[in-house]
């Protein structure tokens, strides 16, 4: 019994290695094929000029520009929303039926397709409420898209703060608020950033629903009320309509580049955060700085 135990157990681990295997196989097959094809057209031209004849010359300066706006401006609206729905549903609810419909429903919006958020926010935005096709209504709607990601990701991260840290800050004399506020949110921010991170990736990756609400204006954004074209669209656009492969190719490279920055220095400054974060309690500075600013009320 005792060797049929083990011999499962390393067929267990044999297999999740080998899925882990092909899904990072997978993903640098993509990415190699995508750089080998796109990096050639790369240069300082493409990266910082305008383009020309709808994209077949030119550089792509506008769109990264206009990437870079309206995943901003939709971080800007969700990550409050986002945050503030995962505190309320973890410190200040119970659980039941109203917490229960509240989950489900956050469920039920990360499974929508993005095309019908693209419908509603085209719909509504563009069209009832006259923001026409702006980086505001693209950055409502991805908002929107990204409530779901960081509403989970920042409650589980919330739930894995030990009621330990709860307890000893409330037995100081701390309002429940203070506690969130210096204690449960700074032990919880690394889950909370990542909840972020991943919705950076789906934000300044989404092309359907940008297409219905930001629209393709070829020019530098200047304001959150103007047309602009991102660089999923731009990408689309070049080889869907048979522009210019060798620049959707390198489109697709400078994004899947910047997409790898972001990550990369999110994941640096969350990682030298948590180290800092657990020196502070393990020479018990935390207690200390805590005790000073529950006592003077700050």
């Amino acid at each position: 019994m005792r060797r049929i135990t083990k011999y499962t157990q390393g067929l267990a681990f044999v297999l999740l290695w080998v899925t882990a295997l092909i899904t990072i196989g997978f993903l640098l097959l993509i990415v190699f094929f995508i750089l080998k094809e796109g990096l050639p057209s790369v240069n300082w031209e493409f990266l910082t000029a305008y383009p020309r004849r709808m994209g077949r010359e030119g550089g792509i300066f506008p769109t990264i520009i206009a990437s870079l706006y309206l995943t901003l401006a939709s971080l800007v609206i969700a990550t409050p929303i986002g945050i503030g729905a995962a505190i309320y549903l973890t410190e200040y609810t119970r659980e039941g039926a109203g917490t229960k419909i509240i989950r489900f429903a956050t469920e039920i919006l990360a499974g929508v397709p993005s095309i019908i958020f693209g419908l509603f926010g085209f719909a509504f935005l563009v069209t009832f409420l006259k923001l026409g096709f702006s980086i505001l209504s693209g950055a409502i709607t991805l908002a929107l898209m990204l409530l779901p990601t960081i509403i989970r990701t920042a409650e589980e991260a919330i739930k894995s703060v030990p009621n330990s840290y709860r307890e000893g800050s409330l037995a100081l004399g701390a309002t429940k608020w203070v506690t969130i506020a210096k204690v449960v949110i700074p032990a919880a921010l690394p889950g909370i950033v990542t909840g972020i991170i991943l919705g950076v990736g789906r934000a300044i990756g989404e092309t359907a629903a940008v297409w219905l609400t930001v629209g393709g204006a070829l020019r530098l954004p200047i304001s959150i009320m103007d047309s602009a074209r991102p660089m999923t669209l731009h990408l689309y656009t070049l080889a869907a309509e048979g522009l210019s492969l060798p620049r959707a190719y390198a489109t697709a490279s400078i994004l899947i580049i910047c997409i790898w920055i972001i990550n990369t220095v999110a994941n640096l400054l969350m990682a030298r955060f948590s180290l800092k974060l657990r020196a502070q309690f393990f020479h018990g500075e935390f207690e200390a700085a805590f005790c000073d600013k529950a006592i003077s009320g700050g």
